[in-house]
């Protein structure tokens, strides 16, 4: 990055034009693709032959979704960072598009040890922006982070290995890091039930869930707008996906004894991080604990595994992905103007700055899960899954609707329509390039809440797939 940038061509102009070329590449796949549930577009080059290993990478529709989700996101995120001035500006974009580049990698991988690799590389930029361009405790909270993502990266190679050494022969060596090899290897109680935990601790740490939380309030608290951005909008959704592509799938055997513990977590998250958020006076705070109880629901839908629930997160984790940077943006935008992130410093915003209120007000509405917007038919089709599963844990799950409606509402309307603080007015209405991400945002906050059934269309033959592939 800081080679192709020059003074006529600063870094950030360098990024957004490598995410609007992905996100073009990526439209064009789109286009072209066979939904039927088989792996498009795949390239298969031998790594480590000897191992089973090699450098393959496909997309079906469950994977081509998270791609889109993470090129379409890819130049927001970039358009949102240049409100701040960064020292060091080519090293803060480059380290962007390296972790934009991982998680890719992640979505695409289709051999084991691959995925474990990309996983691991998407952790290590994000780490340098957290650390380099963070606010107070910087170094302290990322850290934090940092181990917790790290160690449960190591329970999962552990898992990848034992079924590894389970797998059968690919014709060259003895065992096969396929995704196919895997799920073939047959495990026994005993081990599968290892397994199945090792896979857990690493996806529960990273989306994250109840109790495995802790780092997440305090790192996007702490990180740069476009870091909190990436870590919420994009990563947390490599755990989810992790979830359908290999936990369930590689140890299946285990999935009786573990999913009403794992739900339970899931649920009780949903209702621990609504109550936490309703309290909240810091509205980025407030914003990271409504991202953990979304993520609990989304989570809550896979763990369930059946088809509505499967359909429902992939949904929902394309919807909260656009909401959520949305929101981070308006919190950035406020603070920009006020010098602060507290509600009660706000107020009046709207009456000065209505473009910006009214943009706002549209993202709130998905986020809130409001009929024809993008929220709606994931949590819709969420809730009929955990339903199915168990009535109680899906009367529970519901409650994220009301929490959720209670603690956005009461921001928006403190932040909007309250009392106006002693620095809320004049506030400059929203510049071009607010307009554009937030207006962005709002338009697929709309277009996904009037058209979801796309997703659904593109994603049903590969859950079928991973479904049928799957013997519990």
């Amino acid at each position: 990055m800081a080679l192709l940038a020059s003074r006529a061509l600063p870094a950030r102009w360098v990024a957004v034009g490598a995410t609007v070329a992905n996100l073009l590449l990526t439209v064009l796949m789109l286009v072209g693709f066979e939904a039927d549930g088989r792996y498009n577009y795949e390239f298969n080059l031998p790594w480590i032959p000897q191992a089973g290993v090699a450098f393959r990478l496909g997309l079906d529709g469950v994977s081509l979704l998270m791609v889109l989700l993470t090129n379409l996101l890819a130049p927001l995120i970039v358009l949102a960072s240049g409100t701040r001035a960064y020292g060091l500006e080519g090293r803060y974009y480059g380290l962007a598009l390296l972790m934009l580049a991982a998680l890719n990698g992640v979505f695409m991988a289709l051999d084991g040890l691959l995925f474990y690799v990309f996983y691991e590389m998407a952790l290590i930029p994000v780490y340098f922006i957290c650390a380099i361009w963070g606010g107070e405790h910087r170094i302290r909270i990322t850290l934090k982070f940092f181990i917790y993502t790290f160690v449960g990266s190591l329970f999962m190679l552990v898992a990848l290995l034992a079924v590894y050494y389970q797998s059968p022969s690919d014709g060259v060596a003895s065992h096969s890091f396929a995704w196919e090899a895997l799920v073939a290897a047959e495990l026994d109680a005993s081990t599968a039930w290892w397994v199945m935990l090792g896979f857990f601790l690493a996806f529960a740490v990273k989306m994250p869930l109840f109790p495995f939380h802790t780092w997440q309030p305090d790192t996007y608290v702490s990180a740069p707008t476009g870091g909190t951005m990436l870590l919420s909008g994009i990563m947390l959704k490599m755990g989810v996906y992790g979830a359908i592509r290999w936990m369930i799938p590689l140890a299946p055997e285990a999935w009786h004894s573990w999913a009403p513990v794992f739900l339970g977590l899931a649920v009780f998250g949903i209702v621990y991080a609504s109550l936490i958020a309703l309290k909240q006076s810091d509205l980025k705070r407030l914003i990271a604990y409504s991202s953990i109880a979304h993520v609990g629901l989304i989570a809550a839908g896979v763990l369930v595994w059946n088809k509505t629930g499967l359909q429902g997160s992939l949904i929902q984790m394309l919807a909260h992905g656009v909401n959520v940077v949305g929101l981070f943006f308006v919190v950035d935008a406020l603070e920009r103007r006020l010098g602060s992130r507290a509600l009660f410093d706000m107020g009046g915003v709207a009456r000065s700055a209505p473009r910006l209120a009214a943009l706002y007000f549209i993202v709130t509405l998905g986020a809130i899960a409001v009929p024809l917007t993008n929220g709606f038919a994931g949590e819709f089709l969420l809730l009929n899954g955990v339903w199915r599963y168990h009535y109680a844990l899906g009367a529970a799950a519901g409650l994220t609707i009301i929490l959720g409606a209670a603690y956005m509402l009461r921001a928006y309307g403190l932040a909007m329509f309250g009392l106006a603080g002693p620095h809320a007015e004049p506030v400059a209405d929203a510049d071009p390039r607010e307009l554009v991400v937030l207006g962005c945002a709002a338009v697929l906050v709309l277009v996904l809440g009037f058209f979801p059934n796309w997703v659904l269309t593109l994603t049903d033959g590969s859950v079928n797939r991973i479904l049928g592939a799957v013997q519990l």
